[in-house]
């Protein structure tokens, strides 16, 4: 993969924040659509409170609307958890929390961002953020899957839109514990497929599962396509990145590995057109790894992360990635490259 010399091609402080008391400490993960000549990012926009002298300030989300719950510092209910949350009178809250925004390009690479949210947190099981969106399209329709993350753990949540102005949530597709959700682009023997990634704890490690669907709804002939391989790549879990590319030679698939040191790679995986449950090939080492600054220093070091990529009229694949759950960035590739990359 080439990287984009303009990387990165958004940062947080491009970003407007969802509430004057708020401020963004990120903007990354984006899902990626092709609509109307446009090239669409729904981004993961990760914010926290500004700080006050006398007030621990926690973000939340009440019905869609971004607010400040304040907590004096000595108040004895509070309890620090770690860097990332707090315990306050029985409930856990986060100390960031994210919602999804829309950013809108002719170019691919310059990019203009909404002033305001497109899916924000409203629902109880999306109290603590609505995160890591990705995107198909099937049938005119834009369908649209992210995590919903809440006291009762993560989601996977379902929702469409026509115009990328509104949009409709349709409910949870995957419940507790389960993300990494990426749809294949057509129905595969009838019906619609997926992959998926349960987070089994206590057995094994976090691995990547197929399922199929008759509505898009409801899921079910589960089956788990890939587990962590052990190397030093794949030591801790793996998960699905966006939606599967229909090639010749097969489903080309480009999936997070999370190895030694916490680092996060991009991996690539080749599984049969019509029985994608049978791996043809698998990447024996990853296509992208932290390299640049940018994707080894920030707010989480050393990750790049996708779930967004779209295939060029010239044949060219431009992959949208977070480096370091901070920035967006871009690497331009090729099937052809990708599937060399296998050999």
């Amino acid at each position: 993969m080439k990287r984009h010399p303009d990387n990165p091609l958004l940062f947080p402080k491009d970003v407007k924040p969802s509430n004057p008391s708020f401020q963004v400490l990120g903007a990354f993960n984006p899902g990626v659509a092709l609509y109307q000549d446009q090239t669409i990012l729904l981004m993961r926009v990760a914010e926290n409170c500004l700080p006050e002298e006398k007030f621990v300030t926690i973000p939340y989300y009440n019905h869609g609307e971004a607010e400040v719950i304040r907590v004096k510092k000595n108040d004895p209910n509070l309890i620090f958890k770690d860097t990332r949350g707090f315990f306050y009178k029985g409930k856990d809250y986060l100390s960031t929390i994210s919602h999804i925004r829309i950013a809108r390009s002719n170019d691919g690479v310059n990019f203009t961002v909404d002033d305001k949210p497109f899916i924000s947190p409203e629902l109880d099981y999306e109290c603590f953020g609505v995160e890591d969106a990705r995107i198909v399209e099937i049938d005119f329709t834009y369908y649209i899957n992210y995590t919903g993350v809440s006291g009762d753990g993560y989601v996977t949540v379902l929702a469409k839109t026509t115009d990328f102005i509104s949009v409709e949530k349709l409910g949870i597709i995957f419940p507790p514990l389960n993300k990494d959700v990426a749809f294949y682009p057509e129905k595969i023997n009838g019906k619609y497929a997926a992959i998926h990634r349960p987070d089994n704890k206590g057995f094994g490690l976090p691995s990547i599962w197929y399922a199929t669907s008759p509505d898009m709804m409801n899921w079910g002939h589960h089956t788990c396509l890939l587990r962590p391989d052990g190397t030093i790549s794949e030591s801790q879990k793996i998960g699905g990145g966006s939606s599967p590319i229909k090639t010749d030679k097969g489903w080309l698939i480009l999936y997070h590995a999370k190895g030694d040191n916490s680092i996060y790679t991009l991996k690539v995986l080749l599984v049969d057109l019509k029985d994608p449950c049978k791996i043809l090939k698998k990447g024996s080492f990853p296509a992208l790894k932290p390299e640049m600054d940018y994707e080894q220093n920030g707010f989480f070091p050393n990750v790049v992360f996708t779930n967004g990529m779209v295939e060029k009229d010239n044949g060219e694949l431009w992959v949208y990635y977070g480096a370091c759950d901070e920035t967006i960035c871009l690497a331009i590739t090729s099937i052809e490259e990708l599937l060399d990359h296998l050999k």
